[in-house]
């Protein structure tokens, strides 16, 4: 499997995961959704918003195009509906980019300017892209513990699952 197939692998794998998740979130009430059980954006309402924030800077920055936020714990989404309608839509634009990538742009490099620093920054795409998925995987696994931390047994999230799956074996 070559970085495209990956890439594209991960891109599903990402809508996915989201759908699952997003699907266990929405058992909780709403004072469960967003009490703070200690995560880095300490609940489930600001971990989502979160995946969606960062997801939505990294897009803006691979394709110069979409709104973003200015920093990282901004709630672009009071409503669960709302978030996660923008969630699916957002997952549908990560995976028609991945789709449009070409060996030359992977192997490429792209200038960029942190949200975090005001300093231009040149890096090589293949691995913005590796930490852009490894990104979301992060923060799932958190979201996933909050779950659990909450009384709700959460789904399975790993890659092997979704590998079994008929779009998952599809891109295998």
């Amino acid at each position: 499997m070559n970085l495209l197939q990956t890439f594209r692998l991960f891109a599903a794998y990402n809508r996915w995961a989201n759908g699952q998740l997003y699907q266990a979130a929405s058992g909780l009430d709403e004072k469960d959704y967003r009490r703070d059980c200690g995560a880095f954006f300490k609940s489930m309402h600001g971990t989502l918003n979160h995946v969606l924030v960062a997801d939505r800077i990294w897009m803006k920055r691979f394709t110069g195009k979409g709104e973003h936020p200015d920093k990282l714990d901004a709630i672009l989404f009071d409503d669960f509906s709302a978030l996660r309608e923008a969630r699916e839509a957002e997952d549908a634009r990560i995976i028609a980019w991945a789709g449009s990538l070409d060996e030359a742009a992977v192997e490429g490099s792209f200038t960029y300017t942190p949200v975090t620093m005001a300093q231009t920054i040149t890096q090589k795409l293949a691995p913005c892209i590796s930490h852009f998925f490894n990104h979301q995987t992060h923060h799932r696994g958190q979201a996933h513990t909050i779950l659990s931390l909450l009384g709700h047994q959460p789904p399975s999230l790993d890659l092997i699952y979704f590998t079994r799956t008929d779009e998952g074996k599809a891109l295998c």
